[in-house]
């Protein structure tokens, strides 16, 4: 363990140097670099892919989830969009340097200017897609990051991170600032969450464990993406059609995402319309139904719910429902079960809109529109980091913004606290 503290201490002491040289170029200079990142992915396209397929193989052959081979496939289109991503970081505002500033009574001259945080640890499981996303996030916001990606994906994450660092020293700039962590040894992802001196923020992405592992057993600040229990809540005076639509959008699009739909809601007033409707359209796409007794009784479609149920982030066509008698019993549901990340009402009536959006405690809350347009790209941010569903530092999709801090920065000429101010 000794051995491996050492090795990662090299590596974010290397990384806390590059990050000095990172955070002084200009944002000409980093949006050239990012272009270069972005093209350097597509010359690299085809040996990408053929490190993808191995790792997938070895996913099958291990039996990961079908959602979890979802989350590492790559194709070239979804290349192709990991490119895009970059070109749209490189149109978006820096954040660095942006400040405001005053005066002090006595006359010194205040200003609150954007900095990076420094070194950024980034845990997440089989989605090499965030690999490109996470460094040029980091980069453009001028923070180097240690990359701690799944087992699953370490052939793609090598040959992604090899394609972004190609492009890094074309530009003359030290690779340092983008590392990934290669071994497969759990004890480098303890290492790294414990290095106070080094890391200046850990964030994971992934699963409800994989959070709650690190939020156990970091020492260093987390910032923390949640998991997406989300629901979708069909209120009395819905448009069902547009209940439909949105509630199938937002389970069968994408099912091993986080802003997947995982359990529907339904005023006990349309329920005996809405279900069988949505259970006959969800059934089209091998969704899998479970719900409430009343659910069970008005649509054979739907088996026999649990507690558990409720409770589950399913990432697959599973969706379990429940029929309520109010507004404020899918909304106790929700602060209940929910994982404060994207709820949805479908209502055509202003007021359970108004209420719905003011009383649920989510990072995202939307009115007849799908939970999958939580997404940074979909926000305008570009790629992103992440959707944080606490609230503290950041909240919902973490774009450059979401990964700086503050400076404060003090000029005066020789003024004492306590000392009447002079008089010009």
């Amino acid at each position: 363990m000794q051995e491996i503290y050492q090795e990662l201490e090299k590596i974010v002491s290397r990384a806390r140097a590059d990050s000095r040289v990172l955070a002084r170029l200009s944002s000409e200079r980093k949006n050239r670099a990012l272009c270069a990142m972005a093209a350097s992915l597509r010359t690299h396209a085809e040996a990408i892919l053929a490190e993808n397929a191995e790792d997938l193989k070895a996913g099958k052959q291990s039996g990961l989830s079908a959602a979890m081979l979802d989350r590492l496939a790559l194709s070239a289109e979804r290349i192709e969009g990991m490119a895009r991503g970059i070109e749209k970081l490189v149109a978006l505002p820096d954040p660095i340097g942006q400040s405001e500033g005053w005066k002090h009574a006595n006359g010194m001259k205040i200003t609150k200017t954007r900095v990076p945080l420094g070194v950024i640890g980034i845990i997440y499981e089989a989605r090499p897609n965030v690999t490109s996303d996470a460094a040029c996030l980091c980069f453009k916001s001028g923070n180097a990051v240690i990359l701690r990606g799944g087992k699953e994906a370490l052939n793609t994450n090598r040959a992604v991170l090899s394609a972004l660092r190609a492009a890094l020293r074309e530009e003359g700039l030290p690779g340092g600032v983008i590392h990934l962590i290669e071994s497969a040894d759990r004890a480098y992802t303890n290492a790294l969450l414990t290095l106070q001196d080094g890391v200046d923020a850990v964030i994971p992405r992934g699963g409800a464990g994989l959070i709650r592992f690190v939020k156990e057993n970091a020492r260093v600040p987390v910032i923390e993406t949640g998991a997406g229990n989300c629901h979708l809540y069909v209120h009395e005076d819905a448009d069902l059609a547009v209940a439909e639509d949105v509630l199938v959008n937002a389970k069968v699009s994408r099912p091993s995402v986080c802003n997947a739909v995982e359990h529907l809601l339904v005023h006990e007033k349309v329920a005996a319309e809405f279900l069988p409707r949505a259970a006959k359209a969800l059934s089209a796409f091998g969704v899998t139904l479970r719900g409430c007794e009343t659910c069970v009784k008005l649509c054979d479609a739907f088996s026999p719910v649990t507690e558990d149920d409720y409770a589950t982030e399913y990432n697959d066509l599973v969706l379990s429902a429940r029929v309520v008698e109010s507004e404020r019993e899918a909304i106790a549901h929700i602060d209940r079960y929910g994982t404060r990340h994207s709820e949805t009402i479908i209502t055509n009536s202003f007021d359970a809109a108004h209420e719905f959006q003011n009383e649920v405690d989510a990072a995202c809350v939307y009115v007849n529109a799908s939970s999958r347009f939580t997404d940074g790209e979909e926000f305008g941010f570009g790629a992103e980091i992440g959707i944080s569903t606490q609230k503290l530092h950041a909240r919902g999709p973490m774009g450059l913004a979401e990964l700086t801090t503050s400076k404060y920065l003090i000029t005066g000429w020789g003024q004492t606290r306590g000392t009447p101010p002079k008089k010009d």
